[in-house]
């Protein structure tokens, strides 16, 4: 009778563990299985808004440099699709704010696009910022931006309006394969993916699971979240990205509460930066990440090291 009580404890004990398990391994694969430890999951994060597109001219090779000299984790690229199919570095589906063109990127082809200046536009628009090099800068490729920065750099890639540009996420896939900013198995330990298009991101969790995702809002009114939501998202992200004007603490502490990463856009206040890492974000997006690594050593010396590995 002991013996058979032994062998019922044993049998009970393994199955526990079994069900432990199977539970953790499909957890672990709902959230995308990202056990790559990226950089986000480590420390609160400075993220290079359009590169630091508060001293330079947005997605051009030179503000993605500013924002590596100045501290930035990410380089923040969006994507639009060319008429030929190729992945540029530009925030608006037209050209016509910050290049000397006109008209929809879906309708010009790479080679078109390259004749455009996307830098005069700044120095206009900026002229205590005005420098000559900025004169003439081409609107540049994600491949370009890959060969440029390498490996060594992390990349926050958003796909805009995708469906505007049926391929993207394939597309962006490819050449992510081809610089290989993914290892033989998916994963990477460079890249975040995020969009506004819940749909865009669930196109490239289907294509590959272990790719971090981030699901981007954008609120007209106070931005609300319910559990259910959140639980919905982690089904296929590691995070979320409000626009912070919207948000309050209790918005941040729900996000977290479920394990979410918080990524906020775009705070270029030191007022707004102290705010977010006091409710507790994760990282945030900003066009100064000079100011933002300021504010950062200040809160990180008032609260003595210990919320903040930097």
């Amino acid at each position: 009778m002991k013996t058979n009580l032994k062998k019922f404890g044993f049998c009970m004990m393994s199955a526990a563990f079994i069900l432990q398990a199977t539970s953790m391994g499909a957890s672990a694969a709902a959230n995308g299985n990202h056990s790559n430890s990226s950089i986000y999951e480590k420390k609160i994060v400075n993220i290079a808004h359009r590169g630091a597109s508060g001293h330079a001219p947005e997605h051009t090779i030179p503000a993605y440099q500013m924002g590596e000299q100045m501290k930035g984790d990410y380089i923040e690229i969006d994507l639009q699709m060319t008429k030929d199919g190729r992945l540029i570095a530009m925030h608006d589906e037209k050209v016509d704010r910050t290049t000397n063109g006109t008209g929809l990127v879906k309708d010009l082809t790479l080679a078109e696009i390259k004749k455009l200046d996307a830098g005069t536009w700044f120095n206009e628009k900026y002229p205590q910022l005005a420098k000559e090099v900025y004169e003439g800068l081409k609107v540049p490729t994600l491949e370009e931006v890959f060969k440029k920065f390498g490996k060594k750099a992390n990349y926050y890639i958003e796909t805009k309006s995708p469906d505007v540009y049926p391929g993207m996420e394939e597309e962006l896939l490819q050449v992510l394969e081809e610089y290989k900013m993914v290892d033989s198995k998916g994963r990477t330990k460079n890249v975040l993916i995020q969009s506004f298009s819940k749909e865009s991101l669930m196109k490239v969790h289907d294509l590959n699971p272990k790719l971090p995702l981030v699901q981007l809002f954008s609120y007209k009114n106070q931005a609300t979240i319910s559990d259910e939501e959140l639980e919905s998202i982690k089904e296929y992200a590691v995070g979320v990205g409000p626009n912070f004007s919207k948000v309050d603490g209790q918005y941040v502490k729900m996000v977290r509460d479920h394990d979410l990463q918080f990524h906020p856009y775009t705070v270029n206040e030191r007022a707004d930066m102290k705010k977010a890492l006091e409710w507790g974000a994760t990282g945030l997006f900003t066009n100064y990440p000079d100011v933002f690594n300021e504010v950062l050593r200040e809160y990180k010396h008032k609260d003595n090291g210990n919320n903040i590995t930097k």
